[in-house]
């Protein structure tokens, strides 16, 4: 059997020399063990691998048998998606519930693997302005594109897609599909999971239209369906872009530039009247700080500039209100008529960019700005005129301390909202150390994402409260005032707490690293070619062809794999939880006799 990489690297040649090559033999991989082992590993890196389907299997108790009877339903062609699992989970800050789908194991085996060949055939010919469910690619870098290129513009189309992921036409994405995969057997594969359906309450319900919510091959069909807008903007930017590299120069700017050199020239060769040259100057400097360089309607000098994560999207124009209006309704018939998708009216907003708007959790500006600085050579430049600049929502921290439980806000009779830290009556159980690390983590989480913002100083007031709320957790817990709390635990100021190691006694403290803003990472990362993730050693793998029970030591052709949801749950309840703590591993590889022992002492 081939080894994954080797396959993969073939998709990468195949590609490499043929950027239009279409794909006639993928389905015969669903035969390869070394793939469904690849998954498996894969999988169990998910926080979710052990929430059951709508069969009630998990990971636990997967085996070399099991796999091999899902390679057999593949070969006869009698595999079958099972239904997802349908909950609802709640939205943030919001009284809505979202659907997630939650597939069988065996069928996130399969997910898995039809990923893995989408992504190898796909990934490299998506658009540089998408970066949601990408490798290497996050928030930051949709924001680092947006700061990079929508300097200047003028106009922004905020779009919104109703139900975006849940309207996904089935047809139409097979369609996209069969345009680089020629494998019949593998699209009706894919035609399966679309189809597949899910159980809601006990009862069956068809899949009529959009991606699997929750499956591992979501997020990838649903790059692949949105990359045709990508591809549909790139065009009306084609037609829209005109060739002036620049504005058009203000005739008015360049005369008092003229001007501005001519009296440095007098003043270098020291003719004239040195006092009345300084005068003329200092006129002539404010007169150019308070001029446009560039025509503000320039009629020759247009760009449309485009980003998107996921299913949100902005676009930029530089261009007049009734340019953005016209590209908004173009991109609204293309939506309707090529992706049967549904542009949202009321929230598909058209803003000057020197109004806020909310894009991935920022506010988001181009800047007006006509404050100056000198650059290196001394010269008073507008620094910030033009540049697209990131702000912190105090909505966001505010909701992020009711989430926690952090704060309790009370209305006065002058209807004036009073924020009061309180304590977190849900932590009061745990040690010291675990209240602070759960609070360092939340601070830091908050901290990582908003650290490019201009003005991420605003998080003190969130870690204010924090704070606050944190000692107030530990005055409940021992039973004293906050300010016997700081005497208790504060060294220097420093909250903080003592605990053993195998290396000695250590101290976690309470964050205080401060706030200041961080310029976003600009330096060049080596992509990975994606064959490459499948060269490293496959442990787990491993452990299961080894045919030896990791607890008793006997040999077995049956070693089935003992997983658990998290390595926090280990209590030493039994042997297996013992050597499971012992190793610090969420997996054992037993014999049959082992693993029933395992299940009952669960």
């Amino acid at each position: 059997m081939r080894k994954p990489s080797h396959v993969l690297k073939y998709f990468e040649d195949k590609l490499e020399k043929d950027p239009n090559h279409k794909f006639s033999d993928i389905y015969r991989n669903f035969y390869n063990l070394e793939f469904y082992l690849e998954a498996y590993k894969n999988i169990t890196k998910s926080k979710g691998s052990m929430t059951p389907g709508s069969d009630g299997e998990t990971l636990d108790g997967m085996s070399l048998e099991r796999i091999n009877k899902i390679i057999e339903s593949m070969k006869n062609g009698t595999y079958q998606p099972t239904p997802a699992r349908r909950v609802y989970i709640q939205k943030k800050n919001s009284d809505k519930k979202r659907p997630l789908g939650i597939p069988s194991t065996d069928d996130k085996l399969v997910q898995e693997m039809v990923r893995m060949f989408l992504t190898e055939i796909y990934e490299p010919r998506f658009s540089n302005c998408s970066h949601g469910f990408r490798p290497n690619r996050s928030c930051h870098t949709a924001l680092e594109s947006i700061k990079n290129t929508f300097t200047g513009v003028k106009w922004i189309i905020e779009g919104d897609i109703k139900a975006c992921f849940d309207s996904f036409d089935h047809e139409v994405l097979i369609g996209l599909l069969e345009r680089r995969i020629r494998d019949s057997r593998f699209i009706n594969l894919v035609r399966k999971m679309l189809k597949a359906g899910y159980m809601e309450q006990w009862t069956y319900k068809e899949s009529l239209s959009g991606t699997p919510q929750g499956s591992g091959v979501s997020p990838i069909l649903a790059n692949i369906y949105m990359t045709e807008l990508d591809a549909f903007i790139a065009e009306l930017g084609y037609l829209f872009d005109t060739p002036a590299p620049r504005r058009k120069s203000n005739p008015q700017y360049n005369n008092i530039s003229q001007r501005l050199a001519r009296i440095k020239k007098k003043l270098a060769s020291k003719k004239g009247d040195h006092e009345s040259l300084i005068k003329k100057l200092k006129l002539a400097q404010k007169q150019l700080l308070n001029t446009q360089p560039g025509v503000t309607f320039d009629l020759i000098f247009k760009r449309l500039k485009y980003n998107r994560y996921a299913d949100d999207f902005i676009v930029g124009i530089i261009g007049s209100k009734w340019e953005a209006e016209i590209i908004k309704q173009a991109i609204k018939k293309f939506l309707t008529e090529t992706l049967k998708l549904t542009l949202s009216e009321e929230k598909t907003k058209i803003t000057h960019s020197g109004k806020m708007f909310r894009y991935l959790g920022f506010d988001i500006t181009v800047s007006r700005s006509q404050a100056t600085k000198r650059d290196k050579n001394g010269v008073l430049k507008r620094a910030w005129t033009g540049k697209v600049q990131l702000y912190v929502p105090q909505e966001k921290w505010l909701n992020k301390l009711k989430q926690y439980e952090a704060i309790s806000i009370t209305m006065g009779q002058d209807k004036k909202e009073t924020w009061v830290a309180q304590s977190r009556r849900r932590l009061v159980n745990k040690t010291v150390r675990c209240i602070i690390e759960k609070f360092n983590a939340e601070i830091s989480g908050l901290y990582n994402f908003y650290q490019i913002a201009e003005n991420v100083s605003t998080l003190h007031h969130f870690f204010r409260f924090m704070k606050s709320s944190m000692l107030k957790t530990l005055a409940v817990k021992f039973n004293m005032s906050v300010t016997k709390v700081m005497k208790k635990f504060a060294i220097n100021g420093i909250i903080g707490v003592d605990y053993e190691t195998k290396e000695g006694t250590k101290r976690r403290e309470f964050y205080h690293d401060g706030f200041t803003k961080k310029e976003i990472n600009r330096d060049v990362e080596d992509v990975v070619a994606e064959y490459l993730k499948y060269e490293k050693p496959n442990r787990i793998a491993g452990r299961l062809k080894a045919g030896l029970c990791e607890v008793c030591g006997c040999r077995s052709d049956n070693i089935q794999m003992h997983h658990i949801k998290a390595l926090k749950n280990l209590a030493n309840r039994n042997k297996f939880e013992v050597i499971m703590k012992k190793r610090n591993t969420k997996s054992l590889a037993l014999c049959p006799e082992c693993f029933e022992k395992a299940q009952a002492s669960k």
